[in-house]
C-alpha cells in the first residue's frame, strides 16, 4: 500500500490539508510537545490540552495541577507553565496536568478531524518514527510554528522524521521535502543552527536557555502521548 507524508509548516494552512484517515503529528519543540512527551514519560497519568486559559481554569477544585503558559511566560497564578523542567516524575508522576499553551495546544485543537493525534519532540524520536513506520496509515506533521507563523525548529524536527522514516512511504509534499533538507543541513549542531530563530532569541531573552537545550536532547524518552478522548496518554 502505498503511503503518504505531508508537512504542514503552519496551523494556519490546516484547511488545505486532509486530516480524515490519517495520524496528525503535532510539533511544538520550544516547548509543548517536548514538556509533554517528557511528562508522559515520567509518568503523569495524563495531560488535558486545552485552547485557553480560562478553560484551564475551569478544572480548578478537580485536583488537577493546572499550567498555562503565554508568550514563553507562565501565566500569574498557575502551578507552572511549558517548561520540561516542570514536567519531572518528582512533579507530575500519577498526576493529571491541565495545559494550555501559546501554539501548541492550539495545534491540537486544529487537527481533531485526524484519525489519531499523537506528539512528537526530538525527546522521543525514534520511538515514535519506529511507531509511526509500524502503522498503516498516511502521516501529517503539523508544525505548530508562532502565532500561525513559520518556525525553524518544528521544520527541522518535521524533516527528522521524514528522514528516518521515509523508506517506509512513497509519497511526499514539497514541504516534506524542504523540512528533511533543513534538518540535514542543520543536524551536525542543531543548537548552532537555531541561534538565527526567533523563538529561540526569544526564549534566551526569558533566561531560559537550559529549556532549548533540554528540548534538542534526541531519544530520551520512550512515550507516544496521543490524544484518547480529550486526554494525551501514552499509546506505545
Amino acid at each position: 500500500m502505498s503511503r503518504q507524508i505531508e508537512v504542514c509548516l503552519s496551523p494556519v494552512m490546516v484547511p488545505h490539508y486532509q486530516m480524515a484517515g490519517r495520524i496528525v503529528v503535532v510539533i511544538d519543540i520550544f516547548r509543548a510537545s517536548s514538556s509533554i512527551c517528557y511528562g508522559i514519560d515520567n509518568g503523569a497519568h495524563a495531560i488535558i490540552p486545552v485552547a485557553t486559559v480560562d478553560e484551564c481554569l475551569s478544572y480548578a477544585d478537580k485536583g488537577f495541577l493546572l499550567a498555562a503558559e503565554r508568550n514563553g511566560e507562565v501565566v500569574e497564578g498557575f502551578n507552572f507553565g511549558n517548561s520540561p523542567y516542570s514536567y519531572t516524575a518528582e512533579k507530575v508522576k500519577g498526576q493529571t496536568v491541565v495545559l494550555t499553551t501559546t501554539n501548541g495546544t492550539f495545534a491540537i485543537q486544529q487537527a481533531k478531524q485526524a484519525d489519531q493525534i499523537v506528539l512528537g519532540s526530538f525527546l522521543n524520536l525514534t520511538s515514535i518514527c519506529n511507531w509511526l513506520i509500524a502503522q498503516d496509515k498516511d502521516v501529517l506533521l503539523l508544525c505548530s510554528g508562532w502565532k500561525n507563523k513559520f518556525n525553524l525548529e518544528d521544520t527541522l524536527f518535521a524533516g527528522a522524521v521524514v528522514h528516518q522514516i521515509k523508506k517506509s512511504f512513497s509519497h511526499f509534499c514539497d514541504a516534506a521535502i524542504a523540512a528533511e533538507d533543513l534538518y540535514l543541513q542543520a543536524q551536525s549542531d542543531l543548537r548552532g543552527y537555531l541561534l538565527k530563530s526567533s523563538h529561540s532569541q526569544r526564549l534566551k531573552e526569558l533566561n531560559i536557555e537550559n529549556d532549548i537545550q533540554f528540548c534538542l536532547k534526541q531519544d530520551c524518552c520512550q512515550a507516544i502521548p496521543g490524544l484518547v478522548g480529550d486526554r494525551l496518554v501514552d499509546i506505545k
